[in-house]
């Protein structure tokens, strides 16, 4: 488990007695002490780096590192750590900064103005130059020659409908004159209507895709119980034949067996298939997420259109399944075998075989094809409700995922209230489970429709939240905590602020103060609100994001503090 917070904000020296406050910051014991004791005499405590506010001045908790608790845990030494890498000097995998000179610091920049891209220190002069202002600055791009006209060498601005390329400024006096002409900006807003429509058509692709992969994994299990019971009947039955029908038992058996064999090869084959088109369409999904968050217009043309092109040629078969495929003609026949064997044995046994090899278990039907999936079609957001009545009609029950809990936090009332504790908790391994911060996720995914649970928080702090199952869950990192990377939101609540967080965006929100905290979910709607319960709820902050797969309700507690699941 690697340590993340190595300098304190503060002082900006190397951790020394490391504590924690609730809103998650750690800092030096000292630097901290010595940060509010000046703000005795106001009577507000903020946090130094966040700026959450607390009306009382809250007990740091000594952070232990995670060496020492290893060290704790196994009492064995372990070596030193190796020094620091220079995690600012340029690799052979990164853009290095143009103006640096000898050893290279990394990019964090581009300007599509200046063409160069720049570190995070010859960085400063454009945001505070105001010669700078003007500049387009956007993620680092590796090659910068793209946006530049090879014929007049200026920047890339404009779009030419008519010849469907990039072009400068230049290029509209003789080149493309009378062309039919946009800014790259207006020409990347009409073409993400055409890649959101693309996307939702792959993202119902894997839903249909998924949906295929459980019937058919249904059906392989009734597939595997039908052949036992038919087994199982078809040997009571023959137990109680003469000595001279063994052979044909034997035979039977063979068949049934041989049937289910191929029958289940067959599934094998089609699931390997399905599992492959799946994976390939989430891996499109992904490129089509990460194209449509750039703010690079040029990179976004030059790329969409080859993913449109590869999504709009594909055809995927349909495996179907017949759902009326048992091994119960194979126990009527063999009934009827029991009172006629003695006259046609050889003859029913041919009977038994023919009506097996007849019914296909599935198949893979290439003639059917899908039609394109419009935006049309895809299922529209909920109309969000205003009273709590209206609420309740989507209330759904969750529970807290002990797998998942931080070791001191101790669950009760059925896995639906959390408190945080000095002493772990008797929890087995589990790779899901957080090691290094006090947050627990609930058991039941989200997808797909409108959802509404209520939390009820009290003490000192907690975050109230939701998160992709992907949220790494080893270390203190950003990365591990819930509304502070891409894969999580959450609304952290004290007794006298709330703090809306996502990614490395915190926005300090205004609401009436509520010990109880409704959650509304539209999953295919894009928005996640919280409020003050009441009669008339009060809305404490909404996020709009488009989800891209099921979500899990999740929550961060403090010391002294405890959340807990209400039954609606």
């Amino acid at each position: 488990m690697s340590y993340e917070y190595e300098d304190c904000y503060l002082c900006k020296e190397s951790l020394r007695d490391p504590v924690s406050i609730p809103c998650g910051h750690i800092f030096c014991s000292v630097c901290l002490k010595t940060y509010w004791d000046h703000a005795d005499h106001t009577g507000s405590y903020l946090c130094p780096q966040c700026k959450v506010s607390y009306s009382k001045r809250p007990t740091p908790r000594r952070v232990g590192s995670p060496r020492h608790s290893s060290l704790q845990r196994n009492a064995e030494p372990y070596p030193p750590p190796p020094p620091s890498p220079d995690y600012n000097s340029a690799g052979p995998q990164d853009v290095a900064c143009d103006i640096c000179i000898g050893k290279k610091n990394k990019a964090v920049k581009s300007c599509l103005m200046c063409l160069a891209s720049y570190c995070e220190r010859h960085l400063k002069a454009h945001f505070e130059a105001p010669t700078f202002k003007r500049h387009k600055l956007v993620d680092v791009v590796e090659v910068l020659d793209r946006h530049i006209c090879p014929q007049h060498q200026k920047g890339l601005e404009l779009f030419c409908r008519t010849d469907q390329m990039c072009i400068c400024v230049l290029c509209t006096v003789k080149e493309h004159k009378g062309h039919d002409m946009v800014s790259a900006e207006q020409e990347r807003a009409d073409e993400q209507q055409r890649l959101g429509a693309t996307q939702a058509e792959i993202q119902e692709k894997i839903h249909d895709r998924l949906k295929q992969m459980e019937e058919l994994k249904q059906a392989v299990d009734s597939l595997k119980n039908s052949a036992q019971r038919a087994l199982q009947e078809c040997e009571k039955m023959f137990s109680d034949m003469m000595h001279s029908i063994e052979r044909m038992q034997q035979e039977m058996a063979k068949l049934i067996t041989s049937n289910k064999r191929a029958a289940l090869n067959n599934a094998e084959g089609h699931m390997e298939r399905l599992s492959h088109e799946i994976a390939d369409l989430k891996r499109r999904d992904n490129e089509i997420t990460q194209l449509s968050r750039t703010d690079d217009h040029i990179h976004f043309i030059q790329s969409f259109h080859m993913l449109i092109a590869q999504t709009e040629a594909e055809e995927l078969p349909t495996v179907s399944v017949n759902p009326y495929f048992t091994f119960g003609s194979v126990t009527k026949a063999v009934s009827e075998m029991k009172q006629h064997l003695n006259e046609f044995s050889n003859d029913e046994l041919v009977k038994v075989a023919k009506t097996v090899n007849k019914m296909t278990f599935c198949q893979l039907d290439e003639t059917k094809k899908r039609q394109s999936i419009k935006i049309l079609n895809r299922s529209l957001p909920v109309q969000e409700p205003k009273h709590r009545d209206d609420f309740l009609k989507y209330a759904c029950q969750l529970t807290l995922d002990p797998n998942t809990a931080y070791r001191q936090l101790y669950l009760s009332r059925g896995n639906r209230k959390a408190a945080l504790k000095r002493d772990p908790q008797s929890y087995g391994d589990h790779p899901a489970r957080f090691d290094s911060l006090p947050q627990v996720l609930c058991s039941e995914p989200l997808s797909g429709g409108a959802y509404y649970w209520e939390v009820d928080w009290s003490g000192e702090g907690a975050a109230i939240g939701l998160t992709y199952k992907g949220i790494k869950r080893t270390g203190y990192g950003d990365s591990c905590r819930i509304g502070y990377n891409r894969k999580s939101w959450s609304l952290f609540c004290s007794d006298s602020s709330y703090s809306a967080r996502h990614n490395k965006d915190q926005l300090e929100v205004t609401g009436p103060y509520s010990s109880r905290i409704g959650v509304f979910l539209d999953h295919a709607g894009g928005t996640l609100s919280f409020y003050a319960v009441g009669d008339n709820m009060s809305l404490i902050h909404r996020f709009n994001t488009p989800f891209s797969e099921a979500v899990y309700a999740g929550f961060w507690v403090w010391y002294e503090s405890s959340i807990t699941m209400l039954q609606l």
